[in-house]
């Protein structure tokens, strides 16, 4: 009995009991890399397939209720990274609705859980006989299973050894993980003689270690983004001769795209991420007999930076990109689709703390009303990927009231159409200190601190930076409480506004003091609520010598001020 024919009669006993399919346990399908140099196809059960996938992305525990929405796309297949014991649920949930899964290992370093870190290859024989133990179980544990097409072993293992060789030993390590792959496959095909077995990397850079290193990987595979329509003539000039599909493909990302006027890489705007994923499908398709397929980056929710880049439905709502590959992959046609915007104007530098006007073109193509949110994100400060709601005002143009903290911030623009849609756009803004009128009477004046970091990255960080007119420079102190900055006016002096500006380390406590002679001081103002950013104070006072006394840290780092300044307006 043919074991189509056995799948048949698996479905039909199943009905006749009244259970579900999968509760039968249904025989797997046979899919197989048949044909030959140039003309190869994948089959499942005989029958030609074309991967039409996406990356999976949400809980698993998700999977039954968001797999009709990925077949109702057009798509056929999601690929995962990793797996393991939690693995059977979405395996259950895709083949009950004709979906197959691309299983994925994790090998190190490949940037997943569990598997950035470092190993030697060469050498490391207890690290190769677990992690083929562990896939083997689980090749094992779901060969069977009608939701497997093909099991894909490491990810970005070949580029992620820069991070961990260099020279010679780079080489020699990408050949000896070449080797281990290909035994992983041999080890694979032993156990589950159905199902095809291939290895992605990054860049197509890593097929010739394949090529010459894993001759039993059934097919190749690539992540690639920006560069997926380079991929065909990367493969004729390389002289291959095996087949492959693209596993990650998707908007150009942050490592190939041009900086903007701030210095950080211009996010790709929601109508060109909307052309970009037909146009890499067509790029891929178009070398027939070839490429086999892809699983697009991101069927995910997370409404974070990287998110807001790749996924089509962050925050769970649909943009533009989520229809343009459902109509790439031959999906069901929307009755109504996502806010369009044109166009985004902000300003590049933007007053800590300040208002600013940000302006958009949107339009609706259903005619629905139009509702706007702003969002501010600090990756390019402090790598967060979190987006916070801003401050604003208006219906378009927006007055936005900007962050305290310096840096270059990302700003995003929602427009929601009520029904689930959403268009986004961002931008940078640089936040700078306000501008203060005036003259500032501390900068390249002496300057003095209780202490001062000598060592550590960008070390020494003197006194005196905090006084040069410069914000790309700054004073550190020690990590211990109290701790004064002061600088030398040069004469009894009076004035009426002091500008701090904090790096990360800032002060929680401080007073402003004042002396004629640097050894007898007096409070003008203190505070004990400070949050950093850039603090502009009013005062009245005079001296010769002014100083920053801090007695409580916001952070568990010392003080910083990339500048201290002292006005007479």
């Amino acid at each position: 009995m043919t074991r189509v024919r056995a799948t048949v009669l698996v479905a039909i006993l199943a009905l006749l009991l009244g259970v579900p399919a999968l509760s039968a346990q249904a025989a797997a399908s046979v899919v197989r890399v048949t044909g030959s140099q140039g003309d190869w196809t994948l089959t499942v059960d005989g029958a030609p397939y074309t991967v039409k996938g996406l990356t999976w992305g949400p809980p698993i525990g998700e999977a039954a209720t968001r797999m009709p929405d990925l077949r109702a796309m057009g798509v056929n297949t999601v690929r995962t990274w990793g797996t393991d014991g939690t693995t059977r649920p979405l395996l259950d949930a895709a083949a009950a609705n004709g979906i197959r899964v691309i299983n994925g290992f994790w090998l190190q370093p490949g940037g997943g859980p569990g598997s950035g870190g470092c190993v030697n290859y060469v050498t490391d024989s207890t690290y190769k006989t677990t992690m083929r133990t562990e896939f083997l179980r689980w090749v094992t544990e779901y060969r069977d299973h009608p939701g497997v097409l093909m099991w894909s072993v490491g990810n970005e293992s070949i580029l992620g050894m820069q991070n961990c060789f260099s020279g010679a030993e780079l080489e020699t390590q990408r050949v000896a993980y070449t080797r281990f792959v290909n035994e992983v496959a041999e080890a694979i095909h032993a156990a589950d003689p159905n199902h095809p077995v291939t290895s992605t990397d990054a860049w197509t850079g890593s097929w010739p270690y394949y090529r010459d290193h894993a001759p039993a990987l059934d097919l190749y595979a690539v992540n690639s983004y920006g560069a997926v329509c380079d991929i065909r003539q990367t493969w004729i000039d390389g002289g291959y001769t095996k087949p492959y599909i693209l596993t990650e493909g998707g908007p150009a990302g942050e490592w190939e795209v041009p900086d903007d006027a701030n210095g950080v890489p211009a996010e790709p705007t929601d109508v060109q991420k909307r052309d970009g994923y037909p146009a890499a499908w067509n790029c891929l398709m178009a070398h027939d007999g070839v490429a086999l397929g892809a699983t697009l980056f991101h069927y995910g929710t997370e409404q974070d930076f990287g998110g807001v880049w790749f996924n089509l439905l962050p925050g769970n709502e649909k943009r533009l990109s989520y229809y343009s590959v459902a109509r790439a992959y031959g999906g069901a046609q929307p009755a109504n689709t996502p806010p369009v915007i044109t166009s985004m104007s902000a300003p590049q530098d933007v007053p800590a703390g300040g208002r600013f006007t940000v302006d958009v073109a949107a339009s609706d193509p259903d005619g629905d009303p139009i509702a706007y949110s702003v969002m501010l994100n600090g990756k390019y400060i402090d790598n967060s990927g979190a987006l916070v709601p801003a401050s604003f005002t208006g219906t378009g143009p927006f007055t936005v009231t900007a962050p305290d903290r310096l840096g270059v911030w990302k700003l995003y623009v929602y427009a929601r159409d009520g029904r689930g849609n959403v268009g986004i756009e961002s931008r940078s803004i640089r936040v700078v200190p306000p501008t203060v009128p005036g003259t500032n009477l501390a900068q390249g004046r002496p300057t003095t601190a209780s202490s001062y970091q000598a060592q550590g990255d960008g070390a020494p960080f003197l006194p005196t930076l905090a006084t040069d007119g410069s914000l790309t420079s700054r004073w550190a102190s020690d990590w211990s409480d109290p701790q004064w900055l002061a600088v030398d006016l040069g004469s009894v002096t009076a004035f009426d506004h002091v500008q701090l500006v904090w790096e990360t380390a800032f002060g929680r406590a401080y007073e402003i003091q004042t002396s004629d002679d640097g050894a007898n001081w007096r409070t003008v103002t203190a505070t004990t609520t400070g949050d950093g950013g850039v603090d502009s104070i009013d005062v009245s006072g005079s001296g010769r010598y002014v100083r920053v006394h801090a007695t409580a840290r916001g952070t568990g780092w010392g003080y910083s001020l990339y500048e201290f300044g002292v006005y007479r307006r």
